[in-house]
């Protein structure tokens, strides 16, 4: 009986040894997939704050946490299974499909530049986002998680690459965990980001000298550091999408201008060895930029300019 217990306790300890290693992989495997897309996650903190860019301090963080619980809602209960049964069966269309939200992405930030230019943003967009109320609060989310649906597709399909290996059941605990881990990195910051101008009049009301000089500063700048993030955001746009685009054409077949990019990446790399790895991607990132805007100035004039001739033609 005793040696009978012994050799259960032993194969139990078996098990647990077993059981640990396989979570410490996991766990390895999904800061190696975390780790890969971690410069689309920049691109979405700095895309994510200027959807609650002038709404009132009371109104920031609940935006934040319905966008943050759509963004989670969309990696795992859409983007997941459906990219999961797409590299299971069908792995080549998942390039195809990535593309296809990434010349939104461009279309999204090439409208932002033409609503600028333009002027013409709508007829509620000529008050201010606090003023305009509920309705816009809820237009403002929405297109908030429409945007991130695509850079959490391409945080996903990255992250999926990096562990194509793995069995079906691992790559699915890997790809929840990068899901939730990058949702909770990107929105934390985007929280932190929104209401460092409320810890800056904190500050400001201390009797600390110091502590006053800091929060004064903050008041001060976060207005302009968050409006300064809005125009990244939509720059970030461009480049992600024209990233997207640039990458995918590589992997379909076509690479004519994917080879030029990268051969002005080696040039610049070689010219100046010391920045190499930075300027090669300053050059990337300028000519994904490019790339994003040429397209998306095609979709805006497909959305907007041609069905607004064709209705002045009929007048």
């Amino acid at each position: 009986m005793s040696a009978g217990l012994v050799g259960l306790l032993d194969d139990v300890a078996a098990m647990a040894k077993l059981a640990a290693a396989s979570i410490d992989d996991v766990g390895a495997a999904a800061g190696r997939a975390g780790a890969k897309a971690a410069g689309v996650v920049v691109d979405d903190a700095a895309v994510t704050p200027r959807y609650v860019h002038g709404f009132t301090a009371d109104r920031e963080l609940p935006m934040i946490k319905r966008i943050a619980v759509g963004s989670l809602r969309n990696k795992l209960l859409i983007i997941l299974p459906v990219i999961l049964v797409l590299s299971q069966f069908v792995p080549w269309l998942l390039t195809p499909i990535l593309m296809v939200g990434g010349v939104y992405l461009c279309f999204e930030g090439a409208e932002k530049i033409y609503e600028k230019v333009t002027g013409h943003h709508g007829e509620h967009s000529k008050q201010p986002a606090a003023i305009q109320g509920a309705d816009q609060e809820q237009v403002m989310v929405k297109g908030a998680i429409r945007t991130d649906f695509i850079l959490s597709a391409e945080i996903m399909v990255i992250a999926l690459n990096e562990v194509a290996d793995e069995r079906l059941v691992s790559r699915t605990v890997i790809l929840a965990l990068v899901a939730l881990g990058i949702t909770l990195l990107v929105y934390g910051v985007v929280g932190l980001i929104v209401k460092m101008d409320d810890v800056g009049l904190y500050l400001s009301e201390r009797d600390s000298g110091a502590a006053r000089g800091v929060g004064l500063l903050l008041v001060r700048g976060m207005p302009k550091l968050l409006a300064v993030l809005s125009t990244v955001g939509v720059v970030a746009m461009l480049w992600v999408g024209g990233h997207i685009l640039l990458g995918g054409s590589h992997d379909l077949g076509w690479h004519g201008l994917y080879d030029l990019v990268h051969a002005a990446e080696e040039a610049v790399a070689d010219a100046v060895p010391a920045l190499g790895g930075l300027l090669a991607w300053l050059v990337n990132t300028m000519a994904s930029a490019v790339i994003g805007l040429a397209v998306g100035a095609v979709a805006v004039a497909i959305m907007h300019l041609i069905p607004k001739r064709a209705r002045t033609t009929k007048q």
